[in-house]
């Protein structure tokens, strides 16, 4: 009898916590993740739902004239880097130690254009390698890929458009059941002189937009989060 009611006081323990524990979303990527308020204007969003106590995490808690003293700032947002050297230096690799995520978006690649030409083939080998190191940190990880914004400076949107392009195919072959990918379209709608500030970053417009886009997708990692976490029961 004091075995079995022990057994039962563990499998409601675990029960409860399982109920209980709540999912983790890093939002991943340079600047555009960054120094932005699509985050903000996205956590508010979310508070009418069943996810207001999905817990934003990542190092980075910078505050970006939002007025909005509420919303949880932490991501992985990182100002001028590039998708090539976060693979290649295993930066990932020590964000998601420090704090691990069931459900990650990702927007990069902009700088790889930017400052440096990198070529469609190389962003996408290393988006390949970052994909690993998430499934490494979590093998059941949910992750959302942004086509990502168009520019609204320079005469950039060519290569964009071509990464854009690669982004579809290269996540149908990446997917896994249990670790899917979803493909955002951040370009198709935004505008890159209206939608930005500064021809990179988006306005408050844009960072709507941006919200908005994220929205659909995140609630499908959501669910699907949740119920990895239910079958613990």
């Amino acid at each position: 009898m004091v075995q079995l009611s022990t057994a039962l006081a563990v499998l409601a323990a675990s029960t409860a916590a399982a109920q209980n524990a709540t999912l983790r979303y890093m939002p991943f990527g340079d600047s555009i993740t960054e120094i932005v308020c699509w985050r903000s204007k996205l956590w508010n969003k979310l508070q009418s739902t069943e996810w207001a106590s999905v817990d934003f995490v990542g190092s980075g808690r910078t505050e970006n004239n939002c007025r909005d003293t509420k919303y949880d700032r932490d991501n992985e947002g990182h100002s001028g880097f590039l998708a090539i050297n976060i693979a290649n230096q295993k930066q990932l690799v020590g964000w998601l130690q420090k704090n691990p995520a069931d459900v990650i978006t990702m927007h990069l690649g902009t700088n790889d254009i930017v400052q440096q030409s990198k070529s469609t083939t190389d962003i996408i080998a290393a988006f390949t390698t970052l994909v690993k190191q998430m499934r490494d940190s979590n093998p059941r990880m949910k992750i959302v890929v942004a086509q990502i914004i168009p520019l609204g400076i320079g005469n950039y949107n060519s290569k964009v458009q071509q990464l854009n392009a690669a982004i579809t195919p290269w996540a149908q072959q990446q997917n896994k059941t249990e670790s899917p990918i979803w493909v955002v379209d951040q370009y198709t709608s935004f505008s890159g002189s209206s939608d930005n500030r500064d021809g990179i970053h988006p306005n408050d417009g844009g960072d709507v937009k941006m919200a908005n886009i994220w929205y659909p997708a995140l609630i499908k990692a959501f669910e699907a989060a949740k119920a990895d976490k239910q079958k613990l029961l």
